[in-house]
Parts: structure tokens; sequence; C-alpha cells
């Protein structure tokens, strides 16, 4: 699948009053009417514990100046939010990410359990979108590294 590009997302959620967050390149939208979302996580992710006993998470679309932001969210579980300059709290009581062009906060709607993951399905309930602002290109990954789309000419 590594041949496959992906926009590159980061799912935060609050645990036991804790931020928690992990990478999701599997994110999709599923449903217009009602607005359903849904991306997968592994089974043996270390927030695998976390997502089941919540009920709502914010997903954040990267753009392409936040590199180090999908860097430091492949990195071990205590290190993703060391640097409180990078996030805050909503009001609603999950961590969300600065400087990220659009993010959704989703209630979750459904967990489903397939092969070693399970997929979530989420119902957006808010959406941020910044991207009238100079926030550049959205960050993709493929084949192991980022990537910023361009444009194909007609």
């Amino acid at each position: 699948m590594r041949h496959y590009p992906t926009g590159v997302t980061v799912v935060t959620l609050r645990h036991d009053d804790n931020p928690i967050g992990f990478t999701a390149s599997s994110f999709a939208s599923l449903s217009l009417d009602p607005p359903l979302i849904s991306f997968n996580i592994a089974h043996s992710s270390s927030s695998i514990r976390a997502l089941h006993a919540s009920d709502s998470v914010v997903i954040h679309f990267l753009g392409e100046h936040q590199r180090h932001v999908a860097q430091r969210f492949a990195r071990s579980a205590d290190q993703r939010f060391a640097d409180q300059s990078l996030w805050t709290w909503l009001d609603t009581g999950e961590p969300v990410l600065y400087g990220t062009p659009i993010w959704l906060r989703v209630t979750i709607h459904q967990l489903i359990p397939v092969g070693d993951h399970t997929l979530v399905v989420g119902l957006v309930n808010r959406v941020e979108d910044v991207t009238d602002s100079p926030t550049g290109a959205p960050l993709l990954y493929h084949h192991g590294r980022y990537h910023r789309p361009t444009p194909i000419d007609e």
C-alpha cells in the first residue's frame, strides 16, 4: 500500500485527562448525509484502549508546513504532546493542534473490528477550515516519504 499516496492526518483525543494522539493515513469520507468519516487503528496501537473509551476525537488534516508534527506523532506516545506550544484543549475537552489548515471534531459512531485493525466511523459535528489563509498545500505521504501536491497543467 506504500505505492498509494494518502493525506496525512493526526487523530487526537482525551483519556484520563491526558492528551492522546496518533497518525491515521486511512482517513476517508463515508457519507454526506449524515456527515460520516472513517479511519483505521491497529489493535497493537498504544492508543487503541483510549480510543475505545472515548466518545469523540479531533481529526487534523496536516499541511505541508506540519511535517514536523507528522514526525512527532510517529514517535513514542510520551513525546507526541511534549511541546505544549503545538496544541491546546478545546472547550469540549479534546486536544487540538495549532496551525492545522482543516480539523474536524467527530463523535464516535461505530467501532468495527476488521482483521488486525478497528474501523472507526465518526459523525462530524464541527469543521474548522482556514484554507482561505496562506497555509500552503496539504501534506501527502507516498512510498515512505512526505510530499506536497503539484498541479498538472491541462
